[in-house]
């Protein structure tokens, strides 16, 4: 009896051993193609009311149920993300500085401060190292073109297994979360919630703040408005600086160039508007997908950044508050009385 018990330990933590040894394994080959496959499983999230509503109610069969999803999201998410991804890029890559002019406004801003502070806090070498630096930006985008169109056909060779599989799939997992049935369900709604909250919140923030930052643009006169109220559109998801990182040097453009007016007007207009439309729109989203502590949304995109790249604006506030959700059970069930 006791030699059987041994064997059977023996057999357990060998399996364990195996498996997180080959997961690690994997999971450091698949880093390349995490894009993708977060991507599928944020997509596969919101189409998964539309999956049960043709298959189960609809009666249609899983394949041309998936083919249909898969094509819905082709034509609504894919084209048009892939489209203002290519434009963009060409655009920078066709951005030509003239180094002359930009040294010359530069060293121009550079004796103003001088003179009235007696601190060089422009030097031309500066000024031409940051000029040297745009065309770097542009080839480090069009090779940035690769990595994504190869997680664009993981991300729709992935979607299109899982909502094959489907209520399947989502059976075998549930059964594999290492939860009774009532937290089970608990850590899925988390799951589920933060998802579709991100996933339609942020790119919907990003836009509306896009479309709000053009149109100072397009009034105060910054060059080429449709450019950088896109690149605004991009800066929303990033941390504690966000749109700031646009808006900032394009103020300082138009006062390096002498349009001082245009340039304190851009820079009123985007602390009184843009900032406060943030504050506005975030409180009215929140409110209406997900009421996320905005601490945990700051400190998940920060590490989701870093850890997935641009699906960590999903995949990070996720990290989180699945933390927290799981310390608070863990105290519930074993610290509580």
């Amino acid at each position: 009896m006791y030699m059987g018990n041994v064997k059977e330990q023996y057999w357990k933590y060998a399996l364990i051993t195996i498996l997180l040894g080959l997961g690690v394994l994997l999971f450091f080959k698949i880093i390349p193609f995490l894009g993708g496959i977060l991507g599928a499983i944020t997509l596969y999230l919101l189409l998964r009311g539309q999956l049960r509503y043709l298959t189960e109610r609809r009666r249609m069969r899983p394949l041309f149920a998936a083919l249909l999803l898969l094509g819905e999201t082709v034509v609504c998410f894919l084209v048009p993300f892939t489209l203002s991804v290519w434009l963009v890029v060409s655009k920078i890559q066709d951005i030509r500085v003239d180094p002359a002019l930009l040294l010359d406004a530069g060293q121009r801003m550079a004796d103003l401060v001088r003179e009235k502070t007696g601190f060089d806090a422009l030097g031309s070498e500066n000024l031409a190292r940051a000029a040297a630096m745009l065309p770097r930006i542009g080839q480090f985008l069009v090779g940035s073109l690769g990595r994504f169109a190869v997680n664009v056909i993981v991300l729709i060779f992935i979607l299109y297994f899982m909502l094959m599989g489907g209520r399947r799939m989502e059976n075998y997992l549930y059964t594999l979360f290492p939860f009774n049935d009532p937290n089970k369900d608990e850590v899925l709604n988390e799951i589920r919630t933060i998802v579709k909250s991100n996933a339609i919140g942020i790119p919907l923030l990003a836009v509306i703040q896009g479309v709000v930052a053009m149109a100072g643009y397009f009034i105060f006169r910054a060059p080429d408005p449709l450019l950088f109220g896109f690149l605004t559109c991009i800066a929303t998801v990033i941390p504690l600086v966000g749109t700031a990182l646009v808006w900032v040097p394009l103020a300082a453009y138009l006062a390096l160039t002498g349009d001082w007016v245009h340039a304190a007007g851009l820079t009123l207009y985007a602390l009184l508007v843009i900032t406060n439309a943030d504050n506005l729109i975030r409180f009215i989203l929140q409110k209406r997908l997900a009421d996320i502590h905005p601490l945990v949304t700051v400190i998940g995109v920060v590490i989701g950044l870093s850890l997935f790249g641009f699906m960590g604006i999903i995949f990070g506030p996720l990290l989180v508050s699945l933390f927290l959700l799981c310390l608070d059970i863990f105290k519930k069930r074993y610290l509580d009385p």
